[in-house]
């Protein structure tokens, strides 16, 4: 059973209100979160609600809350959740802003799995960027995080299998405190290759990062996988961290032992936003095609594909 300390990600109070008032008004390195009336487009009670209850918002389907908006502005512009320049890979506007993920709405605690094998590579809390994280290593450029989580169940450097339970979603998070209850609970779900955020959903003729066309969960039948890990440019890392304008995440970065969860923060948001630069080579070696390899991050016996509510009007 999990708490609503758990669901929301509010312990250590403390460094929860810091956070929370970093994202609100910003500080000399980070730009304040900017809200508008068009962010009111963001909600969707007939979403929410059941799901604060427990109940399920389609049946066997998980609805999409928000797609990755090909749209977005620099982070370094601080982050936005206003609708002003939208487009999905329809071409449609179920986004905003600055989202460059894919939100599928789920009730909490609902168990959240690897969406293919690898290696966990950081698991990380920060209130005002995504709430309670598990970033995956995939091996080959690729890796996924899952975000607004309540709880963790696996640890940094565990191999996972492909639809291996490593999480339990919540709404952790400044999103889900401020918005409670008409923002959606939801997994806000990542996906860099080379490096770079990139959406999963096939777009503008490129192949999907999915292994079906419409992302489905593993049905459970062990798979032989064998999954190298990303071979990261340990100079590119290095270059990137001594961009960032910061002191002590200088720091903090250098201290990070394990290369691919040094260079794995380094591309996070957090540090971005306070890097001097975020032009430089890509911090991954050799070619990261696109290639089918992600299912549905659920389990088969939960759900048995997604919605998209904006084409059921």
């Amino acid at each position: 059973m999990i708490t609503p300390l758990e669901v929301f990600g509010l312990s250590p109070f403390g460094q929860r209100s810091r956070e929370a008032l970093r994202a609100l008004r910003g500080d000399p390195w980070t730009p304040k979160t900017r809200f508008g009336l068009s962010s009111l487009g963001i909600l969707k009670p007939r979403l929410s609600l059941p799901l604060w209850l427990g109940l399920p918002a389609r049946g066997r389907l998980v609805p999409i809350y928000n797609l990755f908006n090909h749209l977005r502005p620099p982070p370094e512009d601080g982050w936005s959740v206003r609708k002003t320049r939208v487009r999905d890979f329809r071409g449609g506007n179920l986004s905003y802003d600055s989202h460059n993920g894919t939100d599928f709405a789920v009730a909490p605690g609902t168990v959240v799995v690897a969406a293919a094998p690898g290696r966990v590579l950081r698991v990380s809390s920060e209130f005002d960027r995504g709430g309670l994280k598990v970033f995956v290593d995939h091996g080959g450029g690729l890796v996924t995080t899952s975000n607004h989580l309540s709880r963790a169940l696996v640890s940094v450097g565990e191999r996972v299998t492909r639809g291996q339970p490593i999480a339990l979603s919540g709404m952790s998070g400044i999103d889900g405190v401020l918005m409670f209850p008409w923002s959606t609970p939801h997994v806000h779900f990542n996906v860099w290759l080379g490096g770079e955020y990139v959406d999963p959903f096939a777009h503008d003729g490129e192949p999907s990062l999915f292994r079906t066309a419409s992302p489905t969960p593993h049905d459970g039948h062990a798979i032989d996988e064998t999954v190298e890990p990303t071979a990261w440019d340990l100079a590119a890392v290095d270059t990137a961290i001594a961009t960032c304008r910061v002191p002590a995440v200088q720091a903090e970065l250098r201290a990070i032992e394990h290369w691919g969860q040094r260079a794995m923060s380094t591309c996070t948001s957090g540090s971005t936003t306070r890097r001097a630069s975020r032009r430089g080579p890509p911090l991954m070696e050799g070619p990261c095609p696109r290639q089918p390899r992600l299912d549905l991050p659920f389990r088969a016996q939960d759900f048995d594909g997604v919605w998209f509510p904006d084409e059921a009007r």
